[in-house]
Formats: structure tokens, sequence, C-alpha cells
């Protein structure tokens, strides 16, 4: 009688706490802790400064089929993790079940962009990119009030703006601040290369050899190999985040203008963004429209397959035919190279997922 006596109280505690009227969520301004390992310390937004909850409610946000109008695709749909978070697929498929125009781009170390988001660079902003898929008639197809009405329908929501913003307003404004939060918080810095940079880790002779050749400038002589890749591809980063037309086609075969649909100039068409190689081995198929399946015929296309056009860059004057006289046994060195910029901590990191 007494033990149950006991229980009783105990409970009734418990049941008083939870419904204290004078508990109220509160607004969190924890900064996040955002580690960028061994790359230079980007700028990151002062308006809005990362805080714990803003970076949480991104990463709810992102991963929540609620955006979308049939709520059944979310971010990271089109955004996987295991992928470098792109898509493996050539196309997008959204709530259509119709496929987009480009691939899928990775989202690895945005912060440190300043040039604009998606291939033609037409978002100048990552929180106003995060946008552009809910309304895309292709992607997610739901309108933002739509959006805001049922994430205000949700308790847990709610709450969550509160502890992020300070009050529990829901704005579209606030949505793509929050994404973009957890965004650039998506840092690889821990893949083969940048141990051994550190001295924690070695090349093997095939991977040291395809990076000689990866960081090396072609020689008209033919006394040393050199792939040129450095150029567009410069380490720490391994993109120079600028667009630029690689030589995939002629003047007669341009199919998507790329950054010109965006800036109106003919200087820009065909121009596309440099996309990151860190991670590559895990974000086929390669180039704006998919068209490589494989490392290898990436590399191949460098080595004899560039096209002259109007406005290819003049960086690929090497590449032009007859190209760089690299072997099949250099070709292989340098895909044993890329693969080092694989980082198995970033494509398995627990604190990307749905929390």
């Amino acid at each position: 009688m007494k033990t149950l006596i006991i229980i009783t109280f105990v409970c009734t505690l418990f049941i008083q706490g939870c419904t204290d009227p004078e508990y109220v969520v509160q607004f969190d301004e924890t900064p996040y802790g955002f580690s960028h390992g061994e790359l230079p310390a980007p700028e990151l937004p002062t308006d809005y400064p990362l805080t714990q909850q803003r970076v949480t409610l991104g990463r709810r946000l992102f991963h929540d089929g609620q955006l979308s109008s049939t709520g059944t695709q979310s971010c990271s749909s089109c955004h996987s993790q295991a992928a470098g978070f792109s898509d493996n697929r050539k196309y997008s498929i959204g709530v259509r079940g119709l496929p987009g125009t480009r691939q899928g781009m990775p989202l690895i170390n945005l912060a440190w962009h300043r040039r604009g988001f998606f291939w033609d660079g037409r978002s100048p902003t990552l929180r106003e990119q995060a946008l552009h898929p809910i309304r895309d008639t292709l992607e997610m197809d739901e309108s933002l009030d739509n959006v805001v009405k049922k994430l205000q329908a949700s308790k847990v929501y709610r709450e969550q703006f509160v502890r992020a913003f300070g009050n529990d307003s829901i704005t579209p404004e606030r949505i793509g601040i929050a994404l973009e939060q957890f965004m650039l918080t998506l840092v690889s810095t821990q893949s083969k290369f940048d141990k051994v940079v550190r001295g924690y880790d070695l090349f093997s002779e095939s991977e040291e050899r395809g990076r000689q050749l990866f960081m090396r400038e072609f020689d008209p002589t033919g006394r040393t190999k050199g792939a040129e890749c450095f150029h567009c591809h410069a380490e720490p980063f391994f993109t120079n985040d600028r667009f630029m037309n690689n030589g995939l086609d002629d003047d007669a075969s341009f199919r998507d203008l790329g950054r010109e649909l965006v800036t109106g100039s003919p200087t820009d068409r065909a121009k596309f963004k440099v996309p990151t190689l860190r991670n590559i081995t895990r974000t086929p198929p390669y180039m704006h429209d998919g068209r490589f399946t494989s490392l290898e015929e990436v590399v191949r296309f460098y080595n004899t397959g560039v096209k002259k056009s109007s406005t290819v860059d003049p960086l690929m004057q090497f590449n032009l035919k007859p190209g760089l006289n690299l072997s099949v046994h250099d070709e292989q060195d340098l895909v044993e190279f890329l693969k080092t910029l694989t980082d198995e901590v970033f494509l398995t990191n627990p604190l990307y997922r749905m929390p």
C-alpha cells in the first residue's frame, strides 16, 4: 500500500510538471560549433549567425516531405548523403514523375561559394536557392504559402521556430535561412587526401603519380606529362567556384545555354559552374547533363575529347585535339588519385540525418 502511494505521488508530480502553465519554449542563441578542419575559415552569415537551433530546424526541414505538394519528396530525396548530397540519377524525378533538366549538384563545402548557386548561378545566396526546388513544378511543385500553412499546423515546428528565431512566426524567409544554415554545415575535410596533407597517411604509388599528373600543366615539348586539372579544380576545395565552358560540345551542338540564360550575355553561352571533385566517386553521373557515367569516361574526355567552340575556356587550349597525350596508365592513375577525395566520415555523419 505504501509503495502504491509513493508511485501515485511521483506520477502526479510528473503530470504536473508536463502541464506546468509556466513552462514555455524559449529562444536559444547557443552558437553552432562550425568545424572547417584545415580549410580556411569561411565568411558565414552575420545577419543570422549559425546557431544550434537554426541548424537543427534546417536539418529537419531538409528531410521533410511536407515541403512538396504530395508530402512525399524532401530535399534529401534528390540530395542523398550517401551520394555526396547529390543524385545518382541522370536527372532527378519530381513529384509529378517528370525528370528535371540538369544533373543534381552535390552539396559540399557550400560555405565557401561566393558566385551563386545552381549550375547557372541563378541564385546569389544559399537561402534563396533553398526555396527554388519547392516552387519548381518539375521538382517539389508546392507553393511557399502552402508550406507555411503545413508547418504552422505542427506544434513541433512552431516550438522549433521559437527556439531558432525567438517566436513562432513561420515565413518563407525563415525557412530559407534555416535550410541555408544546415547546408552550410555540410563540410567535407576527412578524405584520404586530407589525411595525407596532414601527415597521417600516405598515397600509394599509383595515387601519387595521379596526384602529380593532376597538379601539373601540359608540356608541349613532351618532356613531362601534365593533365591540367588543377587550374579548375585546385586544392583544397577542388573547384574554382567559376562558370566555364569545358568543351563538351561545339557551337552547333549546344542544347543548354547555361549561364547565358541568367546573364543574357552570349559570352556566357554553355558555361556552367565548376563542381567540386570532393567525393567525386559517389556523385555520378557527371557534367551538368549527366552524360558520363564513370570517372574513366571523364578523364578520357579531358584527355582526347574536348571540343572547340566560341566560348570554350582558354584553359582548355591544350585539351583540344590532339589532346594531352596521356596513356591508359596515366588515365588510370588519375582515377586512383580522384578516389582519395572520398570522405567516408562526411558520407556517414549522423549529424546530417533526420533529427
